[in-house]
Formats: C-alpha cells, structure tokens, sequence
C-alpha cells in the first residue's frame, strides 16, 4: 500500500466513524429498551425512518430550515415511540416475551407499509446542514456535514447520559431496570418509566433518522431492514444494557464498515461486519461492557 492509498483508507475510517454516531443512537434506543424493560423493540429503526419522513411533510407545506426540521423529525420520533409502546407493549402481556418481540415485527412491517405508501416507494431528498464545506486537516478533507452529525449525536448522548445519572427520572428508569419489583412498592410508577423510555428513545431515534438523511441526502424505506440489523449489531458488542458500550460499538461499526468497504468494496461490506459480530458472540459473548456478575 503506497501512501496515496493509506491516506485514502484513513480517509474512509475518519468518515466512517463521523458517521458512526448514527449507529450509536440507534445501538442506545435498542439498549434503554432492552435494559429497562428487558424486551427488543425490533421497530426502533423502523420508527427512526418513519420520523425522518414525517419531519418532510413541512417541507411538502413550506421551505423549512433544516434544523427546523431536524427537531421535528425528534418530535415525530417521540411520538411514533410513544405508539410503538401503547399498541405493542402495553396492553400484551410482558410475561410472554415472544408475543412482544412478534408484535414489534409487525410494527416494523406496518411503519414500513405506512412509508411506502406515502410516498409510492420513492427515496426522497433530505436537507443537510454544512453539506458545503470542507473541512481540510493536513492531507485529509472532511465532510463539513459529516462533522456536524458527529457533534449533533454526542451533544443527544451528552444530554441523554445527563437524563439518566442526573435526574429523578434516570434514577427510577435504573431502579425499575433492575428491580421493578422493589422499585413498584416504593410508589415508582412502572407503567408510567416503561412510557417515559419510549418516548424519549423515539425522541433520539428521530434525530438519528434525520442525521443519516441528512449525511447520505436522501431517505429510503429500504434503509429500515439495514439499520435494524446495524442497531442490534451495535447493541450486542456494546453490552446488553450498557449505554457507554452501544456508543463506542456504534463508532467502532460506522469505521470498520468503511475500512472494509475501502478494501472489498460494498458488496462484502456487511458480511465483515456480521463475521466481527460472530466473533464477538463466540469469543466475548457479554460484549464490551458485560453486565455485572452477581446475585439477583
């Protein structure tokens, strides 16, 4: 490899992990779900699209400012997240883990059917923020677009992190995580936290949904399947449960993905990524920040 073609790969890997930080919004919603309810929501991604799509009927009505509609793309995904667990949580029995997981494929299918007929299966155009400017560092040029949803899902990882460790609300969505028994006769309302969790993973789903339009242009309702497989990816290396893990899993996907789309092009792009997670399930099954051992 001559050093034309090192700069190009560390090129590609920079972006990749700029990137990343799609992957790890979406590696988090799966996480807070997971950990606070034990349950996957196999939707989530599904309900990040949805969102981003819902943030361009403004556009339909009038020109809208991008960040405009960055933050309505937030607000659709709470609410969508807020749907998601009234019609496929709450009112199925939690005892039955398989009516549950069944239940969000079919959200899955639904939010995707309600896209594709909305918008007759055409990929629409997304606004980006700084998608102009190029950042130059040296030999390397970078996507001044790129830097911005970097920077815009470490501030929602900063101020999600703040919710959890912080705030009253963080500590009864960690107590009913890992007691909800005990946290129930202490008077926290498990009903209202399970609420709580969707709407706010919907709120950084939405966002995640808008900062990969926003980086790749446009929109898809193919992207759906992709991201859930992505997300659930980044969940498992993190750590089931673990926050910090599904943000350095997410960063880590988003640069090796590139790395091996450098070197074996698109095509094999994904099946590195699957052979990295069959690694990690054989050889560190708990991931990079496994649960605590101990009694329950």
């Amino acid at each position: 490899m001559d050093y034309l073609d090192l700069i190009d790969a560390l090129q590609a890997v920079a972006d990749g992990v700029l990137f990343g930080a799609t992957y790890a919004l979406l590696g988090i919603g799966f996480t807070l779900v997971f950990g606070v309810m034990h349950k996957i929501n196999l939707s989530y991604a599904a309900a990040s699209i949805g969102a981003a799509y819902a943030s361009l009927l403004v556009l339909a009505a009038f020109k809208a400012p991008a960040i405009v509609v960055f933050m309505l793309a937030a607000i659709a995904g709470g609410g969508i997240g807020a749907l998601v667990y009234l019609i496929g949580f709450k009112f199925i029995p939690l005892a039955n883990p398989l009516a549950t997981l069944m239940s969000t494929v079919g959200l899955l299918l639904l939010i995707d059917e309600i896209v594709v007929h909305a918008t007759d299966g055409v990929p629409l155009n997304y606004p980006a923020l700084f998608s102009d400017v190029i950042i130059r560092a040296g030999a390397f040029n970078i996507r001044g677009d790129l830097v911005f949803v970097f920077l815009l899902g470490c501030l929602c990882m900063a101020v999600l992190l703040f919710l959890l460790y912080r705030t009253r609300l963080g500590l009864a969505t960690r107590a009913v995580s890992q007691q909800p028994v005990a946290s129930e006769l202490c008077g926290i309302g498990i009903t209202q936290v399970n609420f709580l969790t969707f709407v706010i993973t919907g709120v950084v789903g939405g966002i995640a949904g808008a900062m990969l339009g926003a980086a790749i242009g446009m929109l898809s309702p193919l992207l759906s399947l992709p991201l859930t497989v992505k997300g659930l990816i980044v969940t498992v290396i993190g750590g089931l449960g673990s926050i910090p893990g599904a943000i350095i899993a997410g960063l880590v996907v988003g640069g090796l993905e590139n790395f091996f789309q450098f070197f074996r092009g698109v095509s094999e792009r994904d099946l590195y990524i699957m052979l990295l997670l069959f690694a990690f399930l054989v050889f560190k099954p708990g991931g990079l920040f496994p649960a605590p051992a101990g009694r329950d």
